[in-house]
């Protein structure tokens, strides 16, 4: 096998992995509702806490930020890939597709933050508690999780150029943090207008 058919194996099993929703399998499991069919409908671990099921919403958030995190560490870990190479770019980019378009639920995925935290501690633990001590602070402090998340997705990129300077990773991770605000387009409309749900709310 050649070395470009095997990293686009690589890919392809990036996506795939990324393409697991642990919202709709942890719902299934636990027997709760279809996380699509409540809520902001999304198939995450906020949506999913807002069964009261404080267990359920943990394990989605685990499950959807391992899955990023094991694509990263495979593909470093198979190839020796690392943060100058295009393949862990395109890896960490192909599970978070995955995330927001998995061919295994119609292509109606979530939004990706719990993945891209998992992607962000697969390329360096530093990178990834940076992001994520951002989204603790603000939503701490504001209550709102869609805010967290846009303004950890801006910082992410930063931090990464901070840490490594600039590298395709970081091309690839403003890339993905694009698409996480893109998919928070909803949200940014109710946080203007003052309905946004806040954490641990049922809206």
């Amino acid at each position: 096998m050649s070395q470009s058919v095997f990293y686009l194996l690589l890919i392809t099993g990036a996506y795939l992995m990324g393409s697991m929703s642990f919202a709709v399998l942890v719902s299934k499991v636990m027997r709760l509702p279809d996380p699509h069919t409540y809520g902001s409908g999304n198939p995450g671990a906020t949506n999913v806490l807002r069964t009261g099921n404080k267990l359920a919403a943990v394990l989605t958030l685990l499950g959807d930020a391992a899955k990023g995190y094991l694509a990263v560490f495979l593909a470093r870990a198979l190839v020796g890939v690392d943060v100058e190479s295009w393949v862990l770019p395109a890896v960490a980019a192909a599970a978070f597709l995955g995330h927001l378009f998995p061919v295994f639920h119609g292509f109606k995925g979530g939004k990706g933050v719990a993945t891209a935290l998992g992607i962000l501690l697969g390329i360096s633990g530093w990178l990834g508690l940076a992001t994520l001590s951002t989204w603790l602070i603000v939503a701490f402090f504001m209550r709102y999780s869609s805010l967290a998340a846009l303004i950890s997705a801006m910082f992410a990129p930063l931090y990464f150029i901070f840490l490594f300077g600039v590298q395709p990773m970081s091309g690839a991770i403003a890339i993905m943090s694009g698409l996480l605000i893109w998919r928070h387009k909803g949200n940014i409309k109710k946080l203007l207008d003052g309905t946004e749900g806040r954490i641990g709310s049922s809206k």
